[in-house]
C-alpha cells in the first residue's frame, strides 16, 4: 500500500513513500511522490535496506517532534548551514498527522526565542498579533474572587494559537531545506554495537489487535542520523527510556520530575464580552487547599477565548478527578458569565512538567540529545515553557552543527544551556512549586518572598516531595467526591468533550496502553485506590465493568485516548506502559 509524502505543512496527508528507495543516493535527484508534490534528495541522504527487513534513511540530524522545541532546532540547523555554505540534511518526524495536531490553541507567549530565531518574523507573517492588554491574578472561594498581586510579567507578550505557530514554524523549516514527516510515529531508538544511539525507528502500520498483518500492513522505516534530538515534549515515552537508560537524572543529581494535568477548551463568546488580549489566572477553587494547582482564561482573536485548569498530579485524595473540577470551575461566578451563550470549540488535555530546575536531567546522551519539555524547561510561576524550549533546541542545534562540521561534540549543548537565560530563568524560578507542598497558604507566602524579596537569589533550593505515583493515597483515608451533574450549557460529560478533541484512533491495532501485569487493576489499584485510573484520565480511557461474573474488571478504550500521558504518570504502581499509537492517531486540533 502506497502512502504519499507531502513536503509543505500546508498540504500535508498521512504522509509518504518514505520506504520506495532502496537504492543509494548521491547525486541530487527530484522524486514525484504523488499528489504532484516532488522533493529534492542529495547529500548525505542515503536509502538502504541491506542490514535489516526495513527500509531506512540516513540524514545528519533526526529530529523527534515537530513542536516548538524540534522545529527550533532544525531551523537553527539549517540556518547555520546556510551561514557557513554547508549542506547538511534534517529530518523531523511527528506523530500527529499534521504538524500542530496535537496542540490545543491558547498560549500566552513570550517571543524571546523567537526574537532570536527569526528577528524579522512580524514581517514575515507570524500568526502573533494579539499582545497582551490586561494580566489579573485571583484567588478564589467556592462564590467570590479576590484580586492578588499579578507575579506574571507579560509587558510584550502575546495571546496566541500555539498550533498556528508550530505550523508557520513548519512552513519556514520546510523552506529552509528541512524535511518534515507527518503521521509517523517514532517508536524505538537505534543503536550501534557500541550502544551510541543512531537514530530512531518508526512503528508498523496495518497491525491488527490479534498482532495479526492485514491487507494493508505496512513495516515501519529507520530514520539514521550521526545526530538524534528527542522533542516529544512533556512524557516523551523515547526520552523517558533515554533518561533512564543512560541514568541522566543521576549524572547530575536531579530529583526526579513532578507534573501536573491540563485541561483546556477553546470557546468562542459573545462579541460584547470578548477583549483581545485579556488574561487571567487563577489559584485556589475549585481545588482544596491542599493540592496545587490553577485555571487560565486567555481572549485570543475571532472571539475566541482558551479556558484551562491545570491540576498537580502529586495530589493525594484518589477520589478527585481533574475532568470534574475543571467542570465546576467554569460554574464560579468569576467565570460563568463570560461563557453564558457561547460555544466550545475544541477540546483537549496534556500533562506539563513542573519539576523546574530541581528536575532537568543530562540532556546529552552519546549520539545525541534532548530538547525542550522532554527535558524539562517550564517556568513553573510563569506557566510558560515554550520559548524555553525553542532556546533548548536552538542551542542543541548549534552544539549539533558544531559537532558534525567543526569537530566538538554535543556536550557543548549542556554548557550552553548552563550558560543561557534559560538556566539563570528556571533557577531563579526553583522554589516556587515545591513550596506548595506545604499548602496553598505556606505556598503564596514563600513565593511572594520568593518574588517580591530574594528575587531568586535565595540559598536555599527547596526539593520536591514524593513523586506524583507515590503521593496518592488509599482510599479508606478519603471521602468520595460527589460532582454535579453538567448542564450541557458550561459544563459537559466526557464524551460530549471528547468528541470536540476530533481524537481518532484505527480501531483494529494493538492496544497502546500496555499493562504491565493484568492482575494489579482488579487485585491493588481497585481495592485499595478505588479505580483511580478511572478519575484522573480525562477521556474515559479506563473503565471498570462487571464480567458474567459481576467481578468488576479493567475495561480499556484506547480510541479515546488524548495522548496526555497521565496514566503513565499517575498510575500508583507505575502498571500502565504509554506507547505510541499507529503514527496520525491520536486528538486532531483544528486550525483556530
Amino acid at each position: 500500500m502506497q502512502r504519499f509524502l507531502s513536503i509543505s505543512s500546508k498540504s500535508i496527508k498521512n504522509v509518504s513513500n518514505l520506504l520506495k528507495f532502496s537504492t543509494p543516493i548521491t547525486e541530487p535527484t527530484t522524486y514525484s511522490v504523488g499528489f504532484g508534490v516532488k522533493f529534492l534528495c542529495g547529500g548525505l541522504r542515503n536509502y538502504s535496506s541491506e542490514e535489516s527487513n526495513r527500509e531506512s534513511i540516513n540524514y545528519d540530524v533526526v529530529i523527534v517532534g515537530a513542536g516548538p522545541a524540534g522545529l527550533s532546532a532544525a531551523i537553527r540547523f539549517k540556518q547555520m548551514c546556510i551561514e557557513k555554505d554547508v549542506d547538511l540534511s534534517v529530518c523531523v518526524v511527528e506523530k500527529g498527522a499534521e504538524v500542530g495536531a496535537h496542540i490545543l490553541s491558547g498560549n500566552v507567549f513570550e517571543p524571546r526565542a523567537l526574537d532570536e530565531l527569526i528577528p524579522q518574523w512580524k514581517q514575515q507573517q507570524a500568526p502573533i498579533t494579539v499582545p497582551v492588554t490586561s494580566d489579573k491574578f485571583l484567588l478564589l472561594t467556592k462564590k467570590h474572587a479576590f484580586s492578588l498581586p499579578s507575579p506574571f510579567d507579560n509587558k510584550g507578550n502575546y495571546v496566541i494559537s500555539l498550533s498556528q505557530l508550530v505550523r508557520w514554524m513548519g512552513s519556514k523549516a520546510e523552506e529552509l531545506g528541512v524535511e518534515i514527516y507527518p503521521g509517523f510515529a517514532a517508536s524505538e531508538i537505534l543503536y550501534d554495537a557500541s550502544g551510541n544511539v543512531i537514530g530512531i525507528g518508526t512503528n508498523d502500520m496495518g497491525i491488527a489487535k490479534d498482532g495479526l498483518k492485514k491487507e494493508n500492513f505496512q513495516r515501519g522505516v529507520e530514520l539514521k542520523g550521526r545526530i538524534t534530538l528527542l522533542a516529544e515534549g512533556c512524557r516523551g515515552s523515547l526520552s523517558e527510556k533515554i533518561i533512564r537508560d543512560y541514568k541522566l537524572r543521576e549524572k547530575v543529581q536531579a530529583q526526579h520530575q513532578t507534573y501536573a494535568l491540563g485541561i483546556k477548551e477553546v470557546w468562542e463568546i459573545d462579541e460584547m464580552k470578548h477583549k483581545p488580549g485579556t488574561v487571567l489566572h487563577t489559584l485556589g477553587w475549585p481545588l482544596d487547599n491542599k493540592t496545587y494547582g490553577g485555571s487560565f482564561l486567555y481572549h485570543m482573536q475571532d472571539r475566541q477565548v482558551s479556558l484551562g485548569l491545570v491540576v498537580a498530579l502529586d495530589y493525594k485524595n484518589p477520589f478527585l478527578n481533574p475532568y470534574e473540577e475543571f467542570q465546576k470551575l467554569k460554574h464560579h461566578p468569576a467565570i460563568k458569565p463570560l461563557l453564558e451563550g457561547g460555544t466550545v470549540l475544541q477540546y483537549g488535555a496534556r500533562t506539563l512538567n513542573e519539576g523546574g530546575f530541581q528536575s532537568i536531567p543530562h540532556p546529552v546522551f552519546p549520539g545525541g540529545a534532548i530538547i525542550g519539555c522532554s527535558a524539562g524547561f517550564l517556568n513553573v510561576p510563569k506557566i510558560k515553557g515554550t520559548h524555553t524550549a525553542m532556546k533548548s533546541g536552538m542551542l542543541a542545534a548549534e552544539s549539533a552543527f558544531g559537532a558534525l562540521h567543526e569537530g566538538s561534540n554535543m556536550q557543548t549543548y549542556w554548557d550552553s544551556l548552563k550558560k543561557s537565560w534559560v538556566w539563570e530563568e528556571l533557577r531563579k524560578a526553583r522554589n516556587y512549586r515545591p513550596a506548595f507542598e506545604y499548602g496553598l497558604v505556606p505556598g503564596l507566602a514563600v513565593s511572594a518572598v520568593e518574588h517580591y524579596f530574594l528575587k531568586g537569589r535565595s540559598p536555599v533550593t527547596l526539593k520536591h516531595g514524593k513523586p506524583d505515583h507515590e503521593a496518592t493515597e488509599p482510599a479508606n483515608l478519603h471521602t468520595p467526591i460527589a460532582y454535579p451533574k453538567p448542564d450541557g450549557v458550561v459544563s459537559f460529560d466526557v464524551p460530549t468533550s471528547l468528541y470536540r478533541s476530533n481524537t481518532n484512533h484505527e480501531h483494529d491495532q494493538p492496544a497502546h496502553l500496555r499493562l504491565q501485569d493484568k492482575n494489579i487493576p482488579e487485585l491493588v489499584n481497585l481495592p485499595k485506590y478505588a479505580g483511580p485510573e478511572s478519575r484522573y484520565c480525562p477521556a474515559r480511557v479506563y473503565e471498570y465493568v462487571p464480567n458474567e461474573e459481576g467481578q468488576q474488571k479493567l475495561h480499556i478504550n484506547a480510541q479515546n485516548c488524548l495522548h496526555c500521558k497521565a496514566c503513565d504518570i499517575k498510575d500508583p504502581k507505575q502498571n500502565i506502559k504509554w506507547t505510541v499509537p499507529e503514527g496520525g492517531g491520536g486528538p486532531g486540533y483544528s486550525v483556530m
